[in-house]
């Protein structure tokens, strides 16, 4: 129980310090005479998604998460190296590497999809887009590919979720149209530009720039794509929601879809395919069950 109370204090804190972020930007664009950047009703859903997600995924990490962390801990390497600079960096470094992998997951199956196509069904970029995550992601399994390689390997899951919560607070300062290019630190890190086309729904956005923090994996595995080469970007997903502001609605809906696919065509296939494929498989029409 204790583990819980310090979990939600945590997320209170955050939420605090999100809330001033979104602010400051508020009030930027309207002193760079940059027009509206925040619309009430998407702002809401935003919030109420993400403390949802939050409440959830912290009670998640505090209760089964971090246990099962331990049991496959007990069987891996146990490397368990000593608290260092260098191993802190090897931390973060193969934690982002996870995170990237699983982020590709989430992209190319449906079942993760779902989890993840509530991030991407907002047609705007502000700060508060990064708080609309899922609550099904602690109970979907997605976090087995980001929290598990780690604890085979014999890392301490305490530094595990530091790492793994600085990851999603730098993701956080990527949601945004206020900062431009960053020079040569495009290169290495992910960026506010670089993000800005993977939230992008346009053929040469779709699948693209999957890193957290950093971009060199899109480099390495040929998912790259510069700003300057993406056109015009449209935020949002090729099949938007039919009820943009209902935070329930947004993190269940593909859910709904996806099983109502499965009984329609008795076809478990669409459960692991990418989450088009159904559309390929038997046609078009299916896309009315993604609008209900």
């Amino acid at each position: 129980m204790q583990d819980v109370i310090h979990a939600l204090m945590f997320i209170a804190a955050f939420g605090v310090v999100f809330s001033l972020v979104m602010v400051a930007e508020h009030l930027y664009a309207q002193y760079r005479r940059r027009g509206q950047i925040y619309y009430l009703k998407e702002t809401i859903a935003n919030l109420t998604i993400g403390a949802s997600y939050k409440v959830v995924d912290g009670i998640a990490i505090a209760l089964f998460i971090q246990a099962f962390y331990q049991w496959v801990y007990a069987r891996g390497l146990q490397w368990d190296p000593a608290l260092s600079v260098w191993s802190v960096l090897l931390l973060v470094i193969f934690i982002d590497f996870c995170f990237f992998i699983n982020h590709v997951l989430m992209h190319k199956v449906r079942w993760f999809w779902n989890v993840h196509v509530t991030h991407h069904s907002s047609e705007h970029m502000n700060f508060s887009t990064a708080l609309r995550q899922n609550f099904t992601f602690a109970l979907s399994g997605a976090w087995f590919f980001w929290w598990i390689p780690a604890a085979l390997i014999g890392f301490d899951k305490d530094w595990v979720l530091i790492a793994i919560e600085a990851n999603l607070v730098y993701q956080f300062f990527l949601h945004t149209e206020q900062v431009g290019r960053l020079g040569w630190l495009e290169k290495i890190f992910n960026t506010p530009s670089h993000h800005r086309v993977h939230h992008g729904s346009n053929p040469d956005q779709i699948d693209r720039n999957f890193g957290g923090i950093l971009i060199v994996w899109d480099y390495i595995f040929g998912t790259f794509r510069d700003e300057g080469d993406a056109g015009v970007i449209k935020y949002g997903v090729t099949r938007m929601p039919s009820r943009p502001y209902n935070a329930w609605d947004l993190q269940v809906h593909d859910w709904i879809a996806m099983f109502r696919d499965v009984w329609r065509y008795k076809d478990l296939r669409i459960i692991y395919k990418h989450p088009d494929w159904v559309l390929e498989k038997y046609g078009r029409e299916t896309a009315v069950s993604d609008k209900d």
